[in-house]
């Protein structure tokens, strides 16, 4: 039997290096994305190993991810990685030039997204062997960490922080079901080369490193783990 694992925004950028390796490691995959006929490059991978199924899904939108989490009942979800997400326009997120409408789109997508699949998908997670939900995250939403080298970003560092209280609070309420859920930063990474020379930071990494290094932080979870927040080499991470 396949170990599965569900990746969302698996188009491109960080879930399509999530999919690139799980496949390659024998798992079953599960990859979504909003606009699957845009993604080309997953469609191709996809071609390479029969083990990955392509779905539709909007984590923006509840009755998308209720439409997929009925379309897989009765499939075990051992790893759900909540990983779709917006990182936005720096200009519109800076003091002076604020594009307040955009905010309501960070929260939907970047926190009640990622709430949203966790409540729906639980009964495939319970029904997994390894029972983890895994939410990708930003040391951008840490109080704790000096954040100056990324200055503004209101919404996506407010959605980040959110995000975290948000699956603070799902370990607590999943616990009951042997569910692991763990919030994980990826580092700062250039993802699929798509950051410009002069947006890039000190310490930019490639997702192959990246990714590979939440795998292996994914692998090592246990129930004594749930809930924390954890940099992608496995270093605990301020709140």
């Amino acid at each position: 039997m396949h170990t599965t694992v569900l990746v969302t925004g698996a188009n491109r950028g960080i879930g399509f290096e999530f999919v690139r390796q799980y496949a390659q490691q024998g798992w079953q995959v599960i990859a979504t994305a909003r606009n699957p006929d845009h993604g080309e490059a997953l469609r191709a991978l996809a071609e390479e190993h029969d083990t990955i199924n392509i779905e539709k899904l909007d984590v923006a939108n509840d009755q998308s991810i209720d439409a997929l989490a009925a379309r897989l009942t009765g499939q075990p979800i051992d790893v759900l990685i909540n990983n779709a997400g917006i990182f936005g326009e720096f200009e519109d997120q800076a003091f002076g030039s604020i594009d307040f409408a955009r905010f309501d789109t960070f929260m939907r997508t970047n926190v009640l997204g990622p709430l949203k699949m966790c409540e729906a998908f639980v009964p495939h997670v319970r029904a997994g062997r390894l029972k983890k939900m895994v939410s990708i995250t930003s040391q951008a939403g840490s109080f704790g960490l000096d954040s100056g080298g990324l200055p503004g970003m209101y919404f996506y560092k407010s959605s980040k922080a959110a995000q975290n209280m948000v699956m603070r609070n799902v370990a607590h309420d999943v616990k009951v079901h042997g569910i692991v859920v763990c919030i994980l930063s990826p580092g700062m990474v250039n993802t699929a080369g798509e950051i410009p020379p002069e947006r890039r930071f000190p310490g930019l990494i490639e997702p192959p490193e990246s990714i590979a290094g939440m795998i292996e932080v994914i692998d090592r979870l246990t129930l004594d783990d749930t809930g924390k927040f954890v940099r992608y080499s496995g270093e605990p991470q301020p709140w």
